[in-house]
């Protein structure tokens, strides 16, 4: 919702404001608002207005607004439009059972306490101390209103929502109304699950004499298999998962513009925001809830890893490895030698959380180098001797350039041996990485130094 909030306050030359929206106190975690801010800025969505950099109309927390909304509580009430509910919540809860158990068509509350006093009120069962405040729906309620990505839709019937709660906090219906009115707010974008509470604020609007915003409602992502993408069983719901898996923020900000929208340029999902920005229309964003697809964003990423100049590479690689404990404390030979190796593998780099493991052979020590134990198995009868040859074909090498190595390696192993090069190779390969699969091999041989592969073949030998 903020990406396509924010697209069209800067192609419009509007604001986008951020306000905390923290009046549900039973759900109210402290971290969550720092993570809201290092979330947005980490994608590149900054804010013209908010709760940490000010604003004309601050307080932008709705916790810190409430007696803003009090005056708009009493109006209410005062015109007959709002009314005191004493029921405890035992007594909704048997309610709401009893409904189901008979199918009413009408569900929702029931109105006990509407037109009583407090004191006839407490004679019923199921009373409570503190009020919540309850919107008195009309009959003639209208459901149907305009939304500028699906024109003219129609809402079920809402029931009595409450707008104040017991604790003295407004609910989300009547603090959005109030604050989208005193901040100015000419435009809202929400998700489809609110469809069906937009006559609601339209009432509020109405009732209080305000102008009510444009809306547009998106539709919600999916997972591939189309169903509804639930924050609590789908850890790439948070947005923090992206950043510690190792996606570009860059690359997950294209990714989402392409959710619901047709992409900048025709057959080419690569966009910049300030495209996006400028291609922005409404009328674009499609009704259909579009499909979450990681392997779609991984591609991606891997576009954007591979645009990046080795150097840009290497600086991201080594911010997102310390940042996420994956590289502790490296030394400046450490970053200068990643630096060389960037380009061994960013042709094939997806995520750069892949980085530092695929590299990790370079950072071993010759004796710490754990040879695969699978590998190991799969090695060719004719290993030993494969070792044997290349410890004595680069053992008088003087030009230790990867370009020396392979030349020497194939004299010795495919025209000295008569092995296939796929054969002949693996067993260095097993010695120098550990692994029968790594980035290019005689590259990281000259990355390494002749002493390290030495002793890394030395000790292959002993083992075979």
């Amino acid at each position: 919702m903020s990406l396509f909030n924010l697209a069209y306050a800067r192609a419009t030359g509007g604001a986008f404001v951020l306000r905390i929206e923290d009046t549900d106190r039973a759900r109210y975690r402290e971290d969550s608002e720092q993570q809201i801010y290092e979330t947005l800025h980490w994608l590149g969505l900054d804010w013209s207005e908010g709760p940490d950099i000010g604003g004309p109309f601050a307080p932008y927390r709705q916790s810190e607004r409430l007696e803003t909304y009090r005056p708009y509580v009493d109006q209410l009430i005062e015109a007959g439009h709002a009314y005191h509910c004493w029921c405890s919540s035992e007594r909704l809860a048997e309610m709401r059972a009893e409904q189901q158990a008979s199918k009413t068509a009408n569900t929702g509350y029931d109105r006990l306490c509407y037109g009583k006093t407090r004191e006839e009120r407490a004679k019923l069962p199921g009373f409570s101390e503190t009020p919540v405040v309850r919107m008195l729906i009309p009959a003639d309620v209208e459901l149907s209103f305009t939304d500028l990505i699906r024109g003219e839709v129609n809402a079920p019937r809402p029931d009595d929502q409450v707008i104040l709660k017991a604790d003295g906090f407004p609910t989300y219906h009547l603090a959005v109304v109030v604050d989208d009115h005193l901040m100015g707010i000419t435009h809202v974008v929400r998700g489809e699950e609110w469809i069906s509470s937009t006559p609601k604020h339209l009432l509020l609007y109405k009732w209080l004499g305000l102008d009510a915003p444009a809306f547009a409602h998106m539709p919600l992502l999916r997972n591939t298999d189309k169903s509804k993408i639930s924050k609590r069983k789908n850890p790439a719901a948070r947005l923090t998962w992206f950043a510690e898996q190792g996606y570009l923020p860059e690359a997950l900000r294209n990714f989402l513009q392409t959710l619901a929208y047709p992409p900048v340029h025709e057959g080419n999902d690569l966009a910049s925001f300030d495209e996006f920005v400028a291609s922005f229309d409404w009328a674009k964003v499609s009704t259909t809830g579009p499909i979450f697809d990681l392997k779609k964003l991984d591609a991606l990423n891997g576009e954007y890893i591979r645009a990046f100049s080795p150097a840009e590479l290497a600086d991201r690689i080594v911010a997102y490895a310390t940042a996420n404990a994956q590289w502790h404390d490296p030394s400046a030979a450490d970053i200068a030698l990643l630096r060389a190796a960037v380009p061994l593998i960013q042709e094939r780099l997806v995520l750069l959380s892949e980085a530092v493991p695929k590299l990790g052979y370079l950072f071993t020590a010759d004796a710490d180098l754990v040879i695969d134990p699978d590998a190991l198995a799969k090695a060719s009868p004719d290993a030993a001797a494969v070792v044997a040859a290349t410890l004595q074909a680069l053992g008088g090498l003087a030009d230790w350039s990867h370009d020396a190595i392979q030349a020497a390696l194939r004299a010795a192993l495919v025209e000295g041996l008569g092995l296939k090069p796929k054969f002949a190779f693996g067993p260095v390969r097993l010695a120098i990485t550990g692994s029968n699969v790594s980035p290019p091999l005689f590259e990281s041989m000259e990355l390494l130094g002749k002493a390290s592969c030495l002793a890394r073949l030395d000790k292959l030998a002993r083992v075979l």
